[in-house]
């Protein structure tokens, strides 16, 4: 799926009345990205956390957990995603992760297609996901430099960075034109 294939999505999304998700995973730890920066110590390990990004229909939904996404943990951020939008419209636009592509992953999926689509982005496309660059941008502020005595640290900094993203219009916009998108 290329650009050409993202357009037509956006369009049928709109025929749909429906929401477009770019989900992915990504991996922090304690060894920090090194850059400038501070953070004080957080304390809850899991967060989820949805706020607007601004009036016009765009979210920023994040969720963080210990340790890897599996099929098991997507199919729980799936139900958590049909509990925010409130089982809305969604299409969901994720990377060829192997638990994407599981057969518990495409049963579920099959029992979802009142309210849920997925589309594969392009194997080795990252340009193509907005979410590569929001966590480009928080893994170098938030993030950067950041020597935690343990995950609670990390996770208190990803929830700042998250909020500092999402009252931000400009960097939502920023991140979707560097995706050659836009709303």
């Amino acid at each position: 799926m290329g650009f050409e294939a993202l357009a037509g999505g956006k369009k049928n999304a709109r025929r749909r009345r429906a929401w477009i998700v770019f989900q992915d995973e990504s991996g922090v730890s304690q060894r920090p990205p090194v850059r400038r920066t501070w953070a004080p110590k957080g304390e809850t390990p899991i967060l989820v956390h949805a706020f607007s990004w601004d009036r016009k229909r765009s979210r920023l939904f994040f969720q963080t957990k210990p340790d890897n996404y599996n099929t098991v943990s997507l199919i729980g951020f799936l139900k958590a995603l049909r509990r925010e939008f409130r089982g809305k419209n969604c299409i969901v636009i994720w990377d060829g992760l192997p638990a994407h592509k599981s057969k518990e992953m495409k049963a579920y999926l099959a029992t979802q297609r009142s309210w849920l689509r997925v589309e594969l982005l392009p194997g080795y496309s990252p340009d193509l996901n907005p979410v590569e660059t929001l966590w480009g941008n928080v893994k170098g502020q938030e993030l950067a430099n950041l020597c935690p005595d343990d995950l609670g640290e990390v996770a208190d900094a990803l929830r700042r960075g998250m909020e500092r993203v999402g009252a931000s219009r400009e960097l939502a916009r920023a991140f979707l034109k560097n995706a050659g998108l836009s709303f």
